[in-house]
């Protein structure tokens, strides 16, 4: 299976196919609403601001495994993002990215880019960047902001 063949729950209840963003350059992110680095979501609204007329979708997949750092619920979260940092770019339900309940496109992700000590998410806001025709071609640590991202993107773009 590829990046494609996998689907997620928007915030708002929708299911979308990965399908819909063929064509796109994707950074799949795992966010946080409490977590020193929830900052980068003002960087990563920027990015997607900046290019998201070029081709740029931002996936944001919040995550309460580490440090209980997101601990509301959808609704919660969704106004946070919204609200703190302007958040457009498509977020979608809370998700497991490790363990048992993990949520298969991060099965596939990991799989395809693992990390410096293993394929495990470490922490919040890692994030991976997903190619025009669908390759995960990058994992970032949750240390590289988003700014730091943006010569990739323009690349791929």
């Amino acid at each position: 299976m590829g990046f494609y063949d996998y689907e997620a729950t928007k915030m708002n209840g929708q299911k979308v196919s990965m399908k819909d963003f063929e064509g796109k350059v994707v950074m799949v992110v795992n966010t946080a609403s409490k977590c020193g680095f929830t900052p980068q979501l003002e960087g990563l609204e920027k990015l997607y601001e900046a290019y998201k007329d070029r081709g740029l979708e931002i996936l944001g997949f919040p995550c309460n495994q580490f440090g209980n750092q997101d601990p509301g619920d959808n609704k919660e979260i969704s106004e946070f993002c919204l609200i703190n940092y302007g958040v457009t770019f498509t977020m979608f339900e809370k998700i497991e990215v490790n363990g048992e309940n993990e949520h298969p496109l991060y099965t596939y992700l990991k799989k395809e880019q693992k990390g410096t000590l293993g394929n495990k998410i470490k922490w919040n806001f890692t994030k991976f960047l997903i190619d025009k025709e669908g390759n995960v071609v990058k994992r970032y640590a949750p240390t590289v902001t988003p700014d730091q991202i943006e010569k990739d993107i323009k690349d791929l773009l």
